[in-house]
């Protein structure tokens, strides 16, 4: 049996710089990698079994709002398959990464996928083919084969990887029950070029972050769920150095210096993760 962790992201700041002819939007926004994981593991699927099926999937913890063939996890496993002979697999996976929150926790199931598929099936495929194949399961998927702080530009697809460490500081995530469509989040976005561009202001000392560096789905989102802004400022008043929602939501952060006691009440009763950065 092979395991691995697809871990999450968190996005530093994300402008909507552009609208493009074929109706999608150009963005600019730092990904960062965090250690909040699933859990995916992989086995040859029994002999009695190889004859009903090409794979079982079996999934626990958080709830996964879509059907098995549906799932980027699956989704990777069939691409993959379309290319390459694959023998029947058992797949098994825990979903701790909150759902529908900004945090790439499908995105990089899909991605960890692929990586683990290659190892078993010893495919030799490169970090270029891996990451090609990733890209058509969805924009930000190939981010996670490197898995390593980068700036992401076009559609969330063009990256380019940068210096950035965040190791010493706490990280805290709260993630309410609210859902954020893509419509609702760019319904009052106005797509401009930033004053501060995003690869730019992330070179700045941290402490200067909280005039800088903006997410532009924040103007849309907070008006229409005013708790979300609430959980920002109160990341603030705790002694956050930055806070911001993830992507289009609806988890917020908040980077702090020193490691918050006793906070969790205060997000009550809001999914609560807190971790000190080590990369």
């Amino acid at each position: 049996m092979m395991i691995t962790y697809p871990n999450a992201k968190i996005n530093l700041g994300l402008n909507v710089v552009s609208k493009r002819p074929d109706g999608y939007h150009n963005l600019e926004t730092v990904f960062y990698p965090i250690p909040l994981c699933d859990t995916l593991s992989l086995e040859a699927l029994a002999p009695e079994q190889q004859n009903t099926t090409d794979y079982l999937f079996n999934i626990e913890g958080t709830p996964v709002d879509c059907a098995p063939e549906k799932n980027l996890v699956i989704k990777a496993f069939r691409l993959l398959q379309s290319e390459y002979p694959l023998a029947p697999v058992q797949i098994r996976m825990r979903k701790d990464i909150p759902f529908g929150a900004g945090l790439g926790g499908g995105s990089s199931d899909a991605a960890f996928m692929l990586k683990m598929l290659n190892d078993h099936f010893s495919l030799g495929l490169s970090v270029g083919k891996l990451e090609e194949l990733a890209a058509r399961l969805g924009a930000d998927c190939a981010f996670f084969i490197q898995n390593r702080p980068t700036l992401a530009e076009g559609i969330g697809n063009i990256f380019t990887p940068i210096s950035l460490s965040l190791k010493g500081y706490t990280l805290v995530l709260i993630k309410p029950e609210i859902h954020i469509s893509t419509q609702e989040a760019y319904a009052k976005v106005r797509p401009h070029m930033p004053e501060h561009r995003v690869q730019d202001a992330i070179c700045r000392p941290i402490e200067e972050w909280k005039d800088i560096i903006v997410n532009d789905f924040e103007e849309s989102v907070f008006p229409n769920h005013p708790e979300l802004n609430r959980i920002k400022q109160e990341l603030y008043r705790q002694g956050a150095v930055y806070a911001s929602m993830s992507g289009s939501g609806s988890s917020i952060y908040g980077i702090f210096p020193t490691e918050p006691k006793n906070m969790a009440e205060l997000f009550q009763p809001h999914f609560y993760w807190q971790t000190k950065i080590e990369i």
